[in-house]
C-alpha cells in the first residue's frame, strides 16, 4: 500500500473519500492544534483528499513525548508531531517506528532521522510577533532587538511559552542565548538574559498563544515567522514579524509514526499525504517553509521579510539541540523560574 500511494502521490494523484480503503477511518495524532500552523486545514485537507478523520489536539511538544512515553505499552497515538529535539527524543525513548514517507528523497540530510524514525514537514524562524496597535497604546516602539526587551518600557508586553515544556519555547531560549554569544555548550547568556527579563514580569504560557497576540491581550511574543504572517495577511490584524538585529535561529518541525500504534496504515496515508504536494502546499498557504522544494510559491515568498533579514537566521546542530535540552531545562527551573 505504502508503495501504491507513493507512485499515485509522484502522478499527482490523490486517494479521495470516496476510498473503499480509507473512506470513513480515522487516525489519531498528538499535538496538531487548528490555531497552530493552520493544522485546522490540513486536517480538513487529509479528510477530503484520503478520507481519515483526525480529531484535534492541542498538545504542545513536551505533553506529547510525555503522553507517548506514559502510554508506550498501549499506544492510543498513530501519527506525532513536534519540535525536532523532541522527535529525536521520541525516538532515543523508543515510542516511535521507522517510517520513509513518500518523497522521502526530497527531505535533505540533517533534517531526517536516515531511519525514518522522525522527518521534517516544515521548518520556520523564531522572532518577534508583535501587535503594533497594542504597542502604541501604551506609547511603545516596536522592539528590534533582544536587547530592547530587557526596556523598562516593555513591562508586562512580553511572552514566550514555557520553554520547559513547549517546543517554541526552548528554541526562543536557544536563539535569545546564541543572540548574546552563547552557544549549545554554554546557556549562561541566556540564562542572564531571563533573569533579567523577569523584570519586565513575562507571560509564560504553556500553550501555543496566537489569539492572545492578535486580541493585543501580549503584545510581543516570542514566536515563529508563520504566526505572524498569519495574523498579517489572513486576519488581518495590524502586526508585525522582527528577526531581531542580533541574530536568531531556524527551526524544523517533524513527524513521526507512533510505535505499535493501533492504525499504522491510516498513519503512515496520512504522513504520505503531508509529504505529497498538496499536503506541503496547505503549509506553504500558511506561510510556512515547507521541506520539499519549490512548493512555496513566488506569490507566498513575496509576503515574506526580506532576504537581508533571513540572513540573519541560521540553522543549527539540532541533534546537539535534543541533547542539552534537560541541561536548559534544569538550569532555567533552578535559575529562572
Amino acid at each position: 500500500m505504502k508503495r501504491f500511494l507513493a507512485v499515485l502521490f509522484a502522478f499527482g494523484f490523490f486517494i479521495t473519500v470516496n476510498s473503499s480503503v480509507y473512506a470513513g477511518d480515522s487516525a489519531v495524532c498528538y499535538n496538531c492544534p487548528p490555531m497552530w500552523a493552520d493544522w485546522a486545514s490540513q486536517l480538513k485537507a487529509i479528510e477530503k483528499n484520503i478520507g481519515i478523520k483526525l480529531p484535534h489536539d492541542n498538545k504542545n511538544s513536551g505533553q506529547t513525548l510525555s503522553q507517548l512515553i506514559a502510554e508506550k505499552g498501549n499506544p492510543v497515538a498513530d501519527v506525532a508531531y513536534y519540535g525536532v529535539s523532541f522527535g529525536i527524543k521520541a525516538r532515543e525513548s523508543g515510542v516511535v517506528a521507522a517510517y520513509k514517507p513518500a518523497f522521502w528523497n526530497e527531505i535533505p540530510d540533517g533534517l531526517k532521522d536516515p531511519n525514518g524514525y522522525w522527518f521534517t514537514i516544515h521548518s520556520g524562524t523564531i522572532g518577534f510577533f508583535v501587535n503594533k496597535d497594542a504597542l502604541a497604546d501604551m506609547n511603545a516602539a516596536v522592539p528590534r532587538s533582544w536587547a530592547d526587551l530587557l526596556k523598562p518600557e516593555y513591562k508586562n508586553m512580553i511572552g514566550y511559552l514555557d520553554p520547559t515544556s513547549a517546543f517554541v519555547g526552548y528554541a526562543s531560549a536557544v536563539a535569545a542565548n546564541m543572540a548574546f554569544g552563547g552557544s549549545l555548550d554554554n546557556f549562561d547568556p541566556g540564562i542572564k538574559f531571563f533573569q533579567k527579563l523577569k523584570k519586565n514580569r513575562p507571560i509564560v504560557p504553556k500553550q501555543t498563544s496566537y489569539a492572545r497576540v492578535i486580541s493585543g491581550e501580549i503584545p510581543i511574543l516570542f514566536d515563529y515567522d508563520f504566526n505572524a504572517y498569519r495574523g498579517k495577511y489572513k486576519d488581518e490584524a495590524n502586526v508585525e514579524f522582527v528577526i531581531p538585529s542580533e541574530g536568531t535561529i531556524i527551526v524544523p518541525y517533524v513527524m513521526s509514526l507512533v510505535k505499535n500504534s493501533p492504525r499504522p496504515a491510516e498513519g503512515k496515508a496520512v504522513l504520505d499525504f503531508i509529504m505529497s504536494d498538496k499536503g506541503q502546499k496547505v503549509w506553504a498557504n500558511a506561510f510556512l517553509r515547507p521541506v520539499r522544494a519549490g512548493v512555496l510559491s513566488p506569490e507566498v515568498a513575496a509576503k515574506f521579510l526580506p532576504a537581508a533579514d533571513y540572513r540573519r537566521a541560521k540553522a543549527i546542530d539540532y541533534q546537539k539541540m535534543a541533547v542539552v535540552q534537560n541541561t536548559f531545562r534544569d538550569r532555567y527551573l533552578e535559575e529562572v523560574r
